[in-house]
Order: C-alpha cells, then sequence, then structure tokens
C-alpha cells in the first residue's frame, strides 16, 4: 500500500466510535535481518526487453524517463510530510525484490513473500513485474538471502481483461494489471489477495494464473476505482464503485485446514464506518456471503497484513499514515532534515473471530507496540537506542507466528519512496523476530 488516505475515507472512518482500549503485551528482540533496499533481480529472459528496466514512470517528472538512475527518490508518502530526498534514483536497471507486503513462514527456516505492485499505483508501474520470493534469514549475521523468486504470467489468458503485456507469448503480469499484498499456500497452489479489483488471484507454484475471482460482499460485486469493470462517464458526474482507490485486500489470512481465506480489506466500503474481514471458501472457490468487522483504533488508520495464530485468531498489523523516528521530529516548522510527521501508532493486533460481538466486530484481546520493542541484548542491526528498538515505517505489511512465543514482522519499504528509518536513506526491508508469548497465549 503506498497511496495515502484520501480526505474522502479519511471522513467516512471517523463516523466510527473508538474502539475500547486493549492491555499491551511485551515484544522482545530476539532476531534482526537485512534485506538492502537495492536488492534487484533481472527480469526473465523471455519476458519483454523493456521490462529489464524499472520505474520509467514512477519518477517525479510528469513524462517517461528512460535514463537509468537520474530522478531522485522522494520520501512525501503522507500528504503532511515534508518531501525528502531518499538517495536512490529512479528508473532501476532490473526488477526491484523491495516493496515486500504478506509472509507465510515454510517452517523450515524460510518464508514466502510477495513483492506488491511496484511503485504505488496503476499509472506508474507498467514496467514492474509482479513477483513472490522465497528468502531465508540468518539470525547471526542479521542478513537474508533470496532463495527463489517467480513472476506472476498468464499465458492461458485467465485475466478476464486487457493486460500490459496482451500480446506476448507469456504475459507476464506488471504493476498495473494487479497490486499484489498478501500470498497464502494452499496445497498446489497459490492464492493472493490485491487492491486493485479487489481481486483474489489463484495460481500454480510457478506463477501461472490459474482464476482470478471478483470481490463479493453480502451477495454483490465490490469494486475499487481501478477495476477495469469500472468505466468513467462521457460527461462530468459521479462513478459509483463500493471500494476506495488502494483500500481493496491487504491482508489475507488462511485457516489452519487451508480450506478457508479471510481476505481483509484496507479501508471502509461506502457508507460503512469498519474494515471487513470476508471468507472465502477454497474449495467451492466462492466467498461465502459470511464477514466480520474490524473496528480502527483512530480515524485515518490502515491495516498492514493479517494470518491466523490458530482456527479463530490471528494477528493483524494496524498502523497510522506516517514515518519516521519521533527522536528526529521536527522542531517547529517542517523540514526536509527532520520528520514532522514523525510515526506514533504501529501496532500489531491479537483478534479473536469467535468472541466477535452482536454486531459482528471482531474481539481485539490486546497488542504489542511497534514502536517499543524491547531489546535487552542489544540484537538491533540499526535503530537500535537504550535498549529499544522502534520500527518506524510508514508501511509494515508481513506478519505471521513462527511458534508459541515467536513471531516474524516486517516492513514494506515502498523503494524509493520511504525514508522512515534514516533522513536521507531510502528504507531497506528489515525482518525482526519478536518474542511475544504473552500475547499469542491472551484470552
Amino acid at each position: 500500500m503506498r497511496h495515502t488516505i484520501p480526505l474522502l475515507t479519511i471522513a467516512i472512518v471517523s463516523f466510527a466510535p473508538l474502539a475500547s482500549a486493549q492491555p499491551k503485551f511485551p515484544a522482545v528482540l530476539e532476531g534482526h535481518a537485512i534485506l538492502p533496499a537495492m536488492t534487484l533481480v533481472p527480469a526473465p529472459a523471455d519476458a519483454p526487453q523493456e521490462l529489464q528496466l524499472s520505474g520509467r514512470y514512477a519518477t517525479p517528472k510528469p513524462m517517461r524517463v528512460d535514463e537509468p538512475e537520474t530522478a531522485m527518490g522522494i520520501s512525501a508518502l503522507s500528504d503532511k510530510a515534508a518531501p525528502r530526498p531518499t538517495g536512490l534514483k529512479l528508473p532501476f536497471k532490473g526488477q526491484p525484490v523491495q516493496g515486500l507486503s504478506g509472509i507465510r513462514d515454510l517452517k523450515d527456516g524460510t518464508f514466502l513473500t510477495v513483492t506488491d505492485n511496484g511503485f504505488g499505483s496503476k499509472a506508474n508501474s507498467p514496467d514492474a513485474m509482479l513477483m513472490f520470493h522465497v528468502i531465508k534469514p540468518d539470525w547471526k549475521a542479521g542478513t537474508i538471502e533470496r532463495v527463489s523468486t517467480s513472476f506472476l504470467h498468464d499465458p492461458d489468458r485467465k485475466v478476464p481483461f486487457r493486460i500490459v503485456n496482451e500480446n506476448t507469448p507469456r504475459r507476464y503480469l506488471t504493476g498495473s494489471d494487479f497490486d499484489l499484498e498478501s500470498i497464502q499456500p494452499v496445497g498446489d497452489a497459490l492464492w493472493f489477495g490485491e487492491e486493485f479489483g479487489p481481486f483474489l488471484i489463484k495460481t500454480d507454484r510457478s506463477g501461472k494464473v490459474l482464476a482470478v475471482f471478483q470481490t463479493q460482499v453480502d451477495g454483490k460485486v465490490a469494486r475499487s476505482p481501478d477495476n477495469p469493470g469500472v468505466t468513467m462517464p462521457s460527461a462530468p458526474g459521479a462513478v459509483a464503485f463500493e471500494v476506495r482507490r488502494s483500500k481493496g485486500f491487504e491482508g489475507m489470512a488462511q485457516s489452519p485446514d487451508g480450506k478457508t481465506l479471510y481476505p481483509l480489506l484496507e479501508g471502509p466500503l461506502t457508507g460503512e464506518a469498519f474494515l471487513r474481514v470476508l471468507e472465502f471458501d477454497v474449495a467451492k472457490e466462492a466467498f461465502t456471503g459470511k464477514s466480520w468487522k474490524y473496528k480502527l483504533e483512530a480515524p485515518g488508520n490502515a491495516i498492514g497484513d493479517f494470518n491466523m495464530i490458530d482456527a479463530t485468531t490471528g494477528l493483524i498489523i494496524e498502523r497510522d499514515d506516517s514515518e519516521g523516528d519521533p527522536a528526529l521530529a521536527c522542531k517547529d516548522v517542517a523540514k526536509p532534515d527532520c520528520f514532522n510527521v514523525p510515526a506514533k501508532f504501529k501496532r500489531i493486533y491479537k483478534v479473536d473471530l469467535a468472541q466477535a460481538d452482536a454486531d459482528g466486530f471482531v474481539k481485539k484481546v490486546g497488542y504489542i507496540d511497534l514502536m517499543d520493542i524491547e531489546d535487552p541484548n542489544k540484537i538491533a542491526r540499526q535503530g537500535g537506542r537504550d535498549g529499544k528498538l522502534g520500527f518506524p515505517f510508514f508501511t509494515i505489511e508481513n506478519v505471521d507466528v513462527v511458534d508459541a512465543d515467536h513471531i516474524i514482522v516486517g516492513n514494506d519499504n515502498n523503494l524509493p519512496f520511504s525514508s522512515g528509518r534514516a533522513l536521507g536513506k531510502a528504507d531497506d526491508n528489515e525482518m525482526v523476530i519478536l518474542k511475544v508469548g504473552e500475547l499469542l497465549r491472551a484470552k
């Protein structure tokens, strides 16, 4: 998720009553590994030649830029943040691995993760390839190995609309086709939650598209303005859609038995003041019509990821629309050498679907504060201070359970537009192992 929150979205969310307070539980750092910001992979040999370069349309200039590394990336993800150079220049020679948005523990020391749409929007990402990875953190060395990368493609023409690489043999998908935000392995297939449709996408393990599913809420199709089925009127006037731009499926959990998916919308549907957790039957390949409500803690907050702990409880990242170390906050006016809108609210909530209230709102059992991670053994590779580590990133979009006491958490670094860890430096993708047994066992 890379878009700022539109004013109307804020207005809609603000009508929701604030959620009641829940207990805070400790989070202790037990591992910290870093994938450097400029981790690039070449496009496959059979991909169109233009995909060997990425980010031509994502520069501050209004038109395409073909000369590599000539346009500085600027961090200004929040409406209120002062623009700040990030030190990296577009376009890139290759495809960036960064923008990790969704993770699953494969229980062998490796993790499945997905790169999101590319550079933040449908318009600026036609040369950003959609891909997923298997990564292997080395917690002792503090590094992350990219074990494999696979690219989404549609040779059998399962995507029901025209794609950027329509008339090519392999038909590789790009960030102008979909915005992948979550990934779940089920049997021989992979399932992706995405934001543009919003859609659910089913592929085989190589990334070949098998099916694309429209979102159904209460038996009706729900679409965003980026859905190809939404068309502009011939004269100025209203355009009907149900999901706001960049507020489609951000997190998507699965039941432990793999029979059910739980895609979670990042923003409220039109006319609603809460988020929806939907239910999708994997065997029937259909939305069941059942849903739960999720109440944000404050107007303007958004969710980052969702994975289950067991059959009824799960973890949801909820965060504010800001980035930056509060210790480097601007004293008076907004300037590029300080954070005028530093990060404040970055949490992971344990939720219980079985204890939803009479109105259908899931129970928030408790939370950990990602701005207040304990680091007594000084494990932090960067950003640690006074026995603490903060996660002051604009988007934190990876969380999964590792064992009965530990979870893995990672940021989406919005390459090259996010600079929350240090001024003037593009964020890396950071992964941490946190000991949070009290939260995982809380009722």
